[in-house]
């Protein structure tokens, strides 16, 4: 990799030329990955496209006048001190909003300290005022919330849009989320309790928790992937849900589980009753805070099913 310091002007401008050209079909991967769902800003991103293609036109345009028809390849890549992203969040799908959003701002301001440090070692007078012109640009839109805000992006249509995208964050991340984190915590209470008032073992207890908490992991995180695959409920890849629900099906199983590590077993039970006590109430603010179910309605089908199951473990273990 070179370092910026050591290209030539020449170099400066084919970087400068193809450095408009990547942004360009970047903002177009955005535009694409948002007009399903995100219309208006997928409009924005279109005409931010369309900027970084004049600002190519222009650079192209004087190279050639003071170099030829002769573009060097020079990317991002090859230079130090470029940002370089760990994967393309212009190809993923479905994409984020808000990542897409802040994505775009550094873009605009990587561009801009670029101009900047490129018209500082500009010698040429006509080199320099088109950098500096291009780097007032950048910095014109760099704020993209400011652009967003502007007439294409009103207040109501970003409203709709901030509303579309909770409404996904739902059904991609709460949703499995939650049915996970109710079907480990509530399903392994009686597996665990059963062997535990069964064997009054500690290790023996902690070993058929984890078995029941993994084993529910591993069967809730299939059953939500292979539940549908999203393309018509928005509900985001299969491999997505099935993993965020298999893994909140993990972590309700352990919370309970954990505690019979402690080698006492009626301290590693009373422990095991508090942790499913908070779980409980944390099932019960995720329903009344994501899904719009009353606090006290959420926590009363959550704690007397959760009851049930208990008392169900403990009958058993003790029979």
């Amino acid at each position: 990799m070179k370092r910026f310091a050591d290209l030539t002007e020449q170099e400066v401008l084919a970087l400068a030329i193809t450095n408009e050209e990547e942004d360009s079909r970047i903002y177009r991967g955005f535009a694409e990955g948002l007009r399903e769902q995100f219309p208006s800003s997928a409009k924005v991103f279109d005409e931010m496209a369309e900027e970084e293609v004049v600002h190519r036109t222009r650079l192209y345009d004087l190279y050639r006048q003071k170099f030829g028809e002769y573009l060097p390849l020079i990317r991002r890549q090859d230079v130090k001190g470029f940002l370089h992203p760990k994967q393309p969040l212009w190809l993923t799908r479905p994409l984020g909003l808000e990542d897409v959003r802040k994505f775009a701002e550094n873009m605009e301001f990587e561009a801009e300290r670029f101009y900047r440090r490129a018209a500082e070692a500009a010698r040429d007078a006509s080199v320099r005022q088109l950098l500096i012109e291009l780097a007032e640009a950048e910095a014109g839109h760099e704020n993209l919330a400011h652009k967003l805000s502007e007439s294409i992006l009103t207040p109501s249509a970003r409203e709709k849009e901030d509303e579309t995208a909770r409404r996904m964050f739902l059904l991609q991340y709460v949703q499995p989320g939650l049915v996970g984190l109710m079907d480990g915590s509530v399903s392994t209470l009686a597996p665990l309790f059963a062997a535990a008032f069964a064997t009054h073992s500690t290790w023996e207890t902690f070993l058929v928790g984890m078995a029941a908490s993994v084993g529910a992991g591993i069967s809730m995180g299939f059953a939500e992937a292979l539940s549908d695959d999203g393309s018509l409920t928005g509900r985001g890849t299969p491999w997505l849900r099935g993993t965020v629900s298999g893994l909140m099906t993990t972590i309700g199983g352990l919370g309970h589980t954990l505690p019979y590590l402690i080698p006492d077993f009626w301290v590693a039970t009373i422990v095991s009753i508090i942790v499913v006590a908070i779980e409980l109430a944390v099932i019960s603010w995720i329903r009344f805070r994501y899904m719009d179910t009353p606090f006290l309605q959420a926590a009363f089908q959550v704690v007397v099913g959760g009851t049930l199951v208990f008392i169900a473990g403990i009958l058993i273990g003790n029979s």
